[in-house]
């Protein structure tokens, strides 16, 4: 008898297990059916730092959210409706964050003696009533898939290995998912070991077949598409989107792309993905660290290409001195850095927002270099584009501050329309512009941008002096003249203020205009702003909300936007970083609000905090 299929608006699912079981890519695959549905959705990858921990412990547990509508959603979810979790550690480490009613998936081979005793269970939770308060599925997984793969010739440790795509399955029929694509995906996964990708289809399948049999679940559920502007999607992660962004740069400039990088969490699918794409143009140079990695891009440019070089905390620290030479001879340079909880090496696997003050002040001397950070996993796109835009037009390294929520989340992005993106024209120098008597001035500054001319190098007429030493305003020559150092500053400041005029002014979504409250963000607490902005005004509240693309400068209306309000609030995942540059520049006294977990805010903490402020009025 067929089951009965209730509608749901959304749904949060969170995949939870041991480092080896192949959670991220469970949870991934049940994205990309999503994301064929037509469903809006928002992910939250969190994984081990550790390459391999221990087995079974808490510090080896990996989890993936998803979160899927069929309206407009902004955040990976604050809390699960269902948690599937492969093992005790993934329960413990989870079951906190899950709601009273709400679903628990468990798998019962794994709640061993000896696997509750590695988190502390004295006695298992499964039996000892402690999980009441959940609807709870307990399945043997494991065994219900070593079960389904008997005819199959694998190994008993591969077929357990495959407990993962049981559970897929499981979830996938439970939710209505299309299953075209993750059969097609297991089968090129797996293509050169037949029998181990007849093991993952079967598990897959077998997984269904079991929602679609067993009498332990009586309704399965139905999540329609989400009714989003009309246009080409796809599913994409904020490295993803980065790496398109310079290509699309690359393609719009008509410079050629170099990206040179070390390796490092959570960057490193932005060099992985560059690597794939030499067909239009792309060179990709894995360097021995990160010094080379700066250093080879900013070369790059000095040869006339779209320099590049990726990183996290760490390695910025590392790419400081070539990020003040390339300020220093002022070439364009695009430095992303994907943010992750420090110091040192603090939680590489983790999200943060706390290198804001080092991309603005984490050289010598007076180094100053545009700042723009995305707000979403697409418009990482939009942000790399911006960067290389800025860096072109003023001859200037610009840094865009990811963080690795944003790396490795993903959303729906609408693939834009290339008539719609912003022409970015190098204007190479050109010695046909020089007079007959005329020496080329390399320092020689456009009018409008204060920037130098760009010449590449051999081209006849146009030798020139460069390097970290000061410079000759005009000729470029080597010069220690105190008038002349206090003048190069002074241009190469006023060269950086001067981008404000060729940004858009700071946007303020204040409906009524009754607010007395603005809720001021940058970068990926977007989404939860904006969710606990709606919430508060459903609610009956008033509160406004703008959000920073350009941290520096900052847009040219951002003194006015702050004096409009009676009170400004600040939330950052550090200790208040952008709440001090306001207060120092525009001596207002924002209320800034700060979370370090390695997480990203949730929307009803937001909502709370806000409201708070309001009743406080």
């Amino acid at each position: 008898m067929t089951k009965p299929v209730q509608q749901l608006d959304r749904v949060i699912i969170r995949f939870a297990g041991d480092s080896g079981d192949g959670m991220q890519l469970t949870g991934d695959r049940f994205t990309q059916e999503t994301a064929s549905f037509g469903n809006d959705l928002s992910t939250l990858p969190n994984f081990p730092a550790e390459i391999r921990a221990p087995a079974g412990t808490l510090p080896g547990v990996s989890s993936f959210q998803l979160h899927f509508a069929d309206h407009d959603i902004l955040t990976p979810g604050d809390a699960p409706n269902v948690l599937v979790a492969m093992n005790p550690a993934a329960l413990k480490a989870n079951l906190g964050d899950l709601p009273r009613g709400a679903d628990l998936i468990v798998n019962t081979d794994e709640f061993t003696k000896r696997n509750l005793a590695k988190v502390g269970y004295a006695t298992s939770p499964l039996d000892d009533g402690s999980l009441n308060e959940y609807h709870v599925h307990a399945l043997p997984i494991t065994s219900m898939t070593v079960g389904a793969l008997k005819d199959i010739a694998v190994s008993k440790k591969d077929a357990q290995r495959a407990k993962n795509m049981f559970a897929l399955g499981l979830l996938s029929w439970l939710y209505q998912r299309p299953t075209d694509a993750t059969v097609d995906f297991l089968s090129r996964k797996f293509a050169k070991q037949p029998d181990i990708m007849k093991a993952n289809v079967a598990a897959f399948q077998a997984g269904w077949n079991y929602g679609e049999t067993t009498e332990a679940f009586s309704v399965s559920y139905e999540v329609k598409p989400a009714t989003l502007p009309p246009g080409h999607y796809r599913n994409i992660t904020g490295n993803m989107a980065a790496a398109y962004g310079l290509i699309a740069a690359s393609r719009l400039s008509g410079l050629p792309l170099f990206l040179g990088s070390y390796p490092i969490t959570p960057a490193s699918d932005i060099l992985h993905e560059l690597s794939k794409h030499k067909r239009f143009g792309v060179r990709t140079f894995q360097a021995e660290d990160e010094i080379a990695g700066v250093g080879a891009a900013l070369g790059a440019a000095f040869g006339g290409a779209l320099g590049v070089t990726t990183t996290s905390g760490p390695g910025m620290a590392l790419k400081g001195e070539t990020v003040g030479l390339a300020v220093a001879v002022e070439l364009p340079l695009i430095v992303i850095d994907v943010q992750r909880a420090g110091p040192s090496t603090g939680l590489p696997t983790k999200t943060e927002q706390a290198d804001l003050l080092q991309a603005l002040y984490g050289r010598n001397g007076e180094a100053p270099v545009p700042v723009v950070a995305p707000q979403s996993p697409s418009d990482c796109f939009a942000a790399a584009i911006e960067a290389a835009r800025i860096a072109v037009t003023y001859r200037t390294p610009v840094i865009m501050l990811s963080d690795g929520y944003l790396a490795n989340g993903s959303e729906p992005w609408r693939i834009p329309e290339v008539s719609t993106l912003p022409a970015i024209d190098p204007e190479f120098a050109d010695p046909a512009d020089l007079g007959p008597d005329d020496s080329f001035q390399p320092f020689k500054r456009d009018p409008r941008t204060l920037a130098r001319p760009w010449a590449v190098p051999g081209t006849a007429g146009l030798e020139h002096r460069i390097g970290g030493l000061e410079k000759a305003d005009g000729s470029g020559n080597i010069s220690y003249d105190a008038g002349n150092h206090d003048l190069m500053v002074r241009l190469r400041q006023a060269k950086i203020d001067g981008i404000a005029r060729d940004i858009p002014p700071l946007s303020v979504d204040d409906p009524g205009g009754r607010a007395k409250v603005l809720v001021l963000g940058w970068g990926s607490t977007y989404g939860a702003i904006t969710a606990a902005a709606r919430r508060v005004r459903k609610a009956g509240g008033h509160v406004a909300q703008a959000h920073l693309r350009h941290l520096n400068p900052f847009p040219a209306n951002i003194a006015e936007v702050l004096r409009s309000y009676d009170k400004v609030i600040v939330p950052e995942i550090n200790l208040g970083q952008l709440a001090l540059l306001l207060r120092g520049k525009y001596l207002i006294d924002v209320i800034s609000y700060n979370r370090v977990r390695g997480l990203p805010f949730k929307a009803e903490e937001l909502a709370g905090v806000i409201q708070d402020v309001i009743d406080s009025e």
